[in-house]
């Protein structure tokens, strides 16, 4: 197993571990909706994501952890057992509710997926980013940000921060764009870039990411007052 997966699988436990201490103590900490982050490649909505995070003391939770959760069948069901009966019954209405108002035909991947987010969902103050989150939580208890930038900015960005030609960042962004919004087309039947599937979107071509991380925080606590 190499350094990265090990670092996953650690980030994973250590947050279920939490999880299951809050359920022993049956303690809640409501106040702040889950935040999801969709964002296109090169726009830096990873370093918002992770700025949010920080700045509010929320759980993070990247595309590869949210991935692995959800292909992996002992995981997903260590990430249920941290919810109670209660949690359980209201999860399960969820997934329902949801599979029959987009119609979906969910393959096991995307019932692990519904069960991993919508479970973070229920523990709260957490920032999602990416896997269809925005389009699997209710709207009312997400709020959910599209980070977007012009194509050139993003793969002048991607060239410097992976060291590659521009040639190789453009294909890089591209491919990334593509395989986006085929997998939101695929599980979801929506467009990943419309706009009204976000309550807030934000150009980081105009905004640099500590204003976006202040834009987004601001929204969010606008929303609760």
């Amino acid at each position: 197993m190499n350094n990265k997966a090990r670092s996953v699988l650690q980030i994973i436990d250590e947050q279920v571990k939490r999880w299951e201490i809050l359920r022993r103590e049956k303690k809640e900490e409501p106040g702040i909706p889950v935040i999801t982050i969709s964002r296109e490649p090169g726009s830096g909505g990873r370093l918002v994501a992770e700025g949010i995070a920080e700045r509010l003391g929320l759980d993070l939770f990247h595309r590869e952890v949210i991935q692995r959760m959800a292909e992996s069948t002992d995981i997903s069901t260590r990430v249920l057992e941290t919810l109670d009966e209660k949690g359980l019954s209201v999860l399960e209405d969820l997934i329902s509710e949801l599979v029959s108002e987009r119609h979906l035909w969910p393959d096991q991947y995307l019932k692990h997926l519904m069960k991993v987010i919508g479970t973070i969902g229920k523990h709260g103050r957490a920032v999602i980013v990416g896997r269809g989150a925005s389009f699997i939580l209710p709207r009312e208890g997400r709020f959910s940000v599209r980070i977007v930038a012009p194509l050139e900015v993003r793969v002048q960005n991607v060239a410097r921060t992976f060291n590659v030609s521009v040639e190789e960042a453009r294909r890089r962004v591209i491919r990334t764009d593509s395989e986006r919004r085929a997998f939101t087309r695929k599980y979801f039947y929506a467009d990943i870039a419309d706009p009204m599937n976000y309550d807030l979107v934000i150009n980081t071509w105009q905004l640099s990411i500590d204003g976006a991380v202040a834009a987004v925080i601001g929204a969010v606590e606008r929303q609760k007052a």
